[in-house]
C-alpha cells in the first residue's frame, strides 16, 4: 500500500512537471510581413527557445487585409492555440478580433500597432512604443537640423495604420513650435521603400523647394535619401524605426537620424506577455519599450 500511494505521488508530481514545461503553441499573426516585422518575426522566433519546455509560433500575414487577419485569428481559436499574437492590419477594426479571443478563453497579445481603444479586457495587452512621442522626438531633432526653418516634406506610413496618424501628430505638435517650417508636401508610402524613393523622385520633378524629409519609418526614409542622392542632393532625412537597415543608412550617412523602436525587444517581450499570460499570469494594459534617437554621433551603440 505504501509503495502505490508512493508511485502515485511520483506520478503526480512528474505530471504537474510536464505540464509546468509542456510545449505552447501561440498564433502570430502579422499585418504584412516588410522589413521591420521580419525582425520582430525573428526575435520572437529567437525568443522561443529560451522559454523552458519550448514553444511553437503559427505564424500567419495577413498581407494588409483586416478581414484576412480576423480569418486567421479565428483558425487560430479553431486550432485551441495557447495564446495569439496580433500585429493589426487595421488599427481601427480590432474590436471583433478582442471580442472574439477573449470569448473563446484566449490570451491575446497586440504587437506594434496599439489598437484604438482607451482600456483592454482581462487576458489582453498591448507590447510596443508610444507613437505620438516618437514622432515628436523625431521632429525635434530634424528641426533643429533645419535650424528651425525651410520646407518640410512628411513622408506617411500606411494610411489604415494609426500609427502612422499618431506619428505624424507627433510630428505637428513640434512644428506648432517652429512658425518659419512649412510643410509643402504630405503623401503616404505605405510604408515602402520603392515608394518612399517614387514619391521623392516626383517631388523633385515638381521643383517644389523642400529642405528636409520627415518619413513615417525607415524603409520610405532610405527610399527618399537614395533618391536625393542620385541627384547630389545632401537635404536630412529623419526615419523611424532604428531597424538593421536605418542604422546602416545611419553610418553611410543617407539618414540623418532614426528613433530607434528595438523590434529584438519588442519580439522578446511579446512572447514573454504571451508564455505569461498563457501560464496564468495576472498582465494586463500597456507594456511599453523604451526608444531612442540615433544620430551618426551613438548609431554604433545600437547596432547589434
Amino acid at each position: 500500500m505504501t509503495l502505490r500511494i508512493l508511485v502515485a505521488a511520483c506520478l503526480g508530481l512528474w505530471l504537474l512537471s510536464a505540464q509546468a514545461f509542456a510545449e505552447l503553441r501561440l498564433g502570430v499573426a502579422v499585418a504584412q510581413y516588410d522589413n521591420y516585422i521580419a525582425y520582430l518575426v525573428r526575435a520572437m522566433q529567437d525568443r522561443t527557445h529560451e522559454v523552458p519546455g519550448g514553444v511553437t509560433l503559427n505564424l500567419e500575414d495577413a498581407g494588409g487585409d483586416i478581414v484576412r487577419q480576423i480569418s486567421q485569428v479565428e483558425n487560430f481559436i479553431s486550432q485551441g492555440v495557447d495564446a495569439i499574437i496580433v500585429n493589426p492590419a487595421d488599427t481601427a477594426a480590432t474590436g471583433k478580433i478582442t471580442e472574439r479571443v477573449v470569448a473563446a478563453g484566449i490570451p491575446l497579445v497586440y504587437l506594434n500597432s496599439r489598437p484604438e481603444v482607451d482600456q483592454f479586457p482581462e487576458g489582453v495587452v498591448f507590447v510596443g512604443t508610444d507613437e505620438r512621442a516618437i514622432g515628436e522626438m523625431q521632429m525635434r531633432a530634424l528641426a533643429e537640423r533645419m535650424e528651425g526653418k525651410g520646407n518640410l516634406a512628411i513622408l506617411l506610413g500606411r494610411l489604415a495604420h494609426d500609427d502612422t496618424r499618431k506619428r505624424t501628430e507627433g510630428v505637428k505638435r513640434v512644428l506648432a513650435d517652429y512658425p518659419d517650417i512649412t510643410v509643402v508636401e504630405e503623401q503616404s508610402g505605405d510604408w515602402q521603400r520603392d515608394q518612399g524613393m517614387n514619391l521623392m523622385n516626383n517631388w523633385l520633378l515638381s521643383g517644389e523647394p523642400i529642405n528636409a524629409v520627415a518619413a513615417n519609418n525607415d524603409e520610405m526614409g532610405i527610399g527618399a535619401a537614395m533618391a536625393l542622392r542620385q541627384v547630389g542632393n545632401d537635404m536630412p532625412v529623419a526615419g523611424i524605426d532604428g531597424t538593421p537597415d536605418g542604422l546602416a543608412a545611419i553610418g553611410e550617412g543617407q539618414l540623418a537620424l532614426s528613433v530607434l523602436r528595438d523590434p529584438v525587444a519588442m519580439g522578446e517581450r511579446a512572447v514573454d506577455a504571451a508564455v505569461g499570460l498563457a501560464n496564468g499570469e495576472a498582465l494586463s494594459g500597456d507594456i511599453w519599450i523604451d526608444v531612442h534617437l540615433v544620430t551618426r554621433d551613438n548609431f554604433k551603440q545600437f547596432q547589434r
